[in-house]
């Protein structure tokens, strides 16, 4: 399966994370832009599902597309509420800034597409945005978080991201 402009922008973008924490001595991230980030990644998948509830007739792309759209919200939810309990404002930052501008290329390309190939771009990119998140979160964001209840969450995340991969790589097998 190919994968799609947008997955790669994640991955490069998530992935230079990584490598800035590997190669070199600058300052780390810290948590309010680990928020930041991990808000941004949910909040693209949720206007991904919405886009998929505009634009798919398939039953099962629209039921992933809802199940996407409610789970993503609702961590999203949770973790402004711990935000605020914490006192701490997400801090926007490069990487946010490559995810959001990716987000929006790949809502573009999506947008384009109608029909059985929009079906199958959106499972194809939901299964690779997905992989990539869960790469970034587990390798380098909950590693990174000092606070123990941001911690806590994003390791919630994780498992939810881990289960939408494995529903998402079953649905682009369905309709392939």
């Amino acid at each position: 399966m190919n994968k799609s402009l947008f997955a790669l922008v994640v991955a490069l973008g998530l992935g230079s994370l990584a490598s800035v924490h590997a190669a070199t001595p600058a300052p780390a991230i810290n948590d309010a832009q680990i928020a930041h980030i991990a808000y941004t990644a949910g909040a693209i998948d949720v206007t991904a599902a919405k886009q998929a509830l505009n634009k798919s007739h398939n039953k099962a792309v629209i039921e992933f597309a809802k199940e996407m759209a409610r789970d993503h919200a609702a961590v999203n939810d949770q973790a402004l509420a711990l935000a605020k309990k914490l006192g701490v404002t997400p801090a926007d930052n490069a990487t946010s800034q490559s995810l959001a501008k990716g987000g929006t290329a790949e809502q573009t390309k999506l947008a384009a597409l109608s029909g059985a190939a929009y079906d199958k771009a959106y499972a194809a990119n939901e299964v690779a945005f997905h992989k990539a998140v869960l790469a970034a979160l587990d390798g380098t964001l909950i590693p990174a978080t000092q606070n123990a209840e941001l911690k806590s969450l994003l390791e919630t995340g994780s498992k939810l991201f881990h289960e939408h991969q494995m529903h998402a790589e079953h649905l682009a097998a369905s309709l392939k």
